[in-house]
């Protein structure tokens, strides 16, 4: 499998190649074209003037004639060109060089030229002449020369400018380029090289690590470099889901634990009085206390049953259909409030209710949140120090009606408030003051309001503990 670094590099790398190979031959070639364009005006308007001077002065059909060599060679001085006049055969009759014996005299044009000029009237090219320049490139442009007054063609004009000086600069310039851009894409690769690198090493991190989760291993993190940018983001969002998985496999452990202490015990308790009873162990007249013992381990059972099949139920309401319903929260309070009187009198507690008069009318659904209030007071009482006060307010604020239910008791350690809404999760481990509870009605609480879009939170300090939800107001629309 290619890694997601190698496809950049790759990529890259290729668009920088073609990048600078588009760009390079288009510099060169259009700066050679432009250069050669230029230099063929200037030959081909020269060459259109001797062409002109040339049938002017040789009516007599005397192409070598001394004043005609004298006119090419002045010519070709003040340009720069090397000018030459073949006859109509392609020979070589005169040549603006001021040579004594000129080395072109007597020399002959190839066939090929010759029969273009013929057939076309004209020659324009960048080349050799079959050798005539000794293979040095040469821009030629040739024009026939005809006599003025009976239109007869008597030879023809060749404008030459050596250009090899052109080329060589711009073979020169391409190979500066070349190098240039070697370097520029060397160092470009490189540093695309680095970069994706950086940038696939938190993804290899994170296929290493859920590799180990698929095989139960959620201690695994990708390291946190501190980036700001895309990766940062999905590194931290990784080690954050690690986090959560790590400890929800805690919290499936803890369960699995705790589910099976909370069977176990009272199930040992029932088998061992049971069989205590029926072999006879137990003596008669201790049946009944025994008996009473069975029937409130059997009724713990039946509260864990219970309770595991309410969480099972909330944790599959529909959100918008609770919130299509309202009902009156005070009335709520109050109502749950009587049903623990008996408890607040055996715990010898002050109930500090500050409710409004007037009716607080919110959406959800009435028997959920009544399980909310419900579980709330009842831990509340449970861990209270006897002869304290139990506070319940109620109040209005921003769209939203608050609930608190305060107690007076042990102090819960910070260390444990994170966790108190989990599933089994009890911060009285010795069972000391909830020997009936299962650990399962803060859970409850906290999935109920969850269904509701609502929050809860809880603060313990200086052995008050208080616990306060949210509930949104009927008033107010979603």
């Amino acid at each position: 499998m290619k890694s997601i670094y190698f496809k950049n590099f790759v990529m890259t790398a290729m668009l920088v190649i073609l990048s600078f190979f588009i760009l390079g031959t288009s510099i060169v070639i259009l700066g050679r074209s432009f250069a050669l364009n230029e230099k063929r005006e200037s030959i081909a308007t020269n060459a259109v003037e001797v062409s002109k001077a040339a049938s002017a002065f040789c009516e007599n059909g005397d192409l070598n004639a001394w004043y005609l060599r004298l006119i090419i060679s002045s010519l070709a001085r003040s340009t720069g060109n090397h000018i030459f006049i073949t006859d109509t055969r392609g020979i070589v009759v005169s040549s603006s060089d001021m040579e004594v014996v000129s080395p072109y005299i007597g020399k002959q044009v190839s066939s090929s030229v010759m029969e273009e000029l013929h057939r076309t009237g004209q020659f324009q090219r960048l080349t050799t002449l079959d050798n005539f320049y000794n293979e040095r490139p040469y821009y030629v442009v040739a024009l026939p020369i005809v006599v003025k007054y009976n239109d007869v063609l008597i030879g023809y004009i060749f404008v030459g400018s050596d250009c090899t000086a052109i080329i060589d600069a711009w073979g020169t310039a391409s190979t500066i380029f070349v190098t240039t851009a070697a370097i520029i894409m060397m160092l470009a690769l490189i540093l695309s090289y680095y970069t994706s690198k950086r940038q696939s090493e938190p993804l290899n991190e994170m296929a290493a690590a859920a590799r180990r989760f698929a095989h139960g291993d959620f201690s695994a993190r990708v390291a946190d470099e501190g980036r700001q940018d895309e990766i940062g983001a999905l590194t931290e969002s990784f080690n954050t889901m690690a986090e959560s998985l790590e400890r929800s496999e805690q919290l499936r452990s803890e369960f699995v634990a705790n589910l099976s202490h909370e069977l176990k015990t009272p199930m040992t308790t029932i088998a061992g009085f049971a069989d205590g009873i029926l072999d006879g162990t137990i003596p008669k007249e201790e049946q009944d206390k025994y008996l009473a013992t069975i029937s409130s381990e059997t009724k713990r059972l039946s509260r864990l049953v219970r309770q595991m099949l309410e969480m099972s139920r909330i944790q599959t309401v529909d959100t918008p259909a609770l919130l299509n319903r309202s009902f009156n929260l005070s009335e709520v309070i109050m109502r749950t409030l009587l049903t623990f009187e008996n408890k607040i009198t055996q715990h010898s507690l002050d109930v500090d209710a500050q409710l409004p008069e007037e009716s607080i009318i919110v959406r959800g659904d009435e028997d959920s949140i009544t399980q909310v209030v419900y579980n709330l007071l009842d831990n509340a009482i449970k861990f209270s120090h006897s002869g304290t006060t139990l506070g319940i307010s109620l109040w209005k604020q921003g769209g939203k009606a608050y609930v608190s239910i305060k107690n007076h008791g042990e102090t819960i350690s910070p260390q444990e408030l994170p966790f108190i809404f989990d599933r089994f999760h009890k911060t009285d481990k010795s069972r000391g003051l909830d020997r009936d509870g299962v650990g399962l009605g803060l859970a409850i609480v906290k999935t109920i309001l969850n269904n509701h879009d609502e929050d809860i939170s809880v603060t313990s300090k200086d052995g008050v503990t208080e616990f306060i939800f949210t509930v949104r107001l009927k008033t107010i629309d979603r």
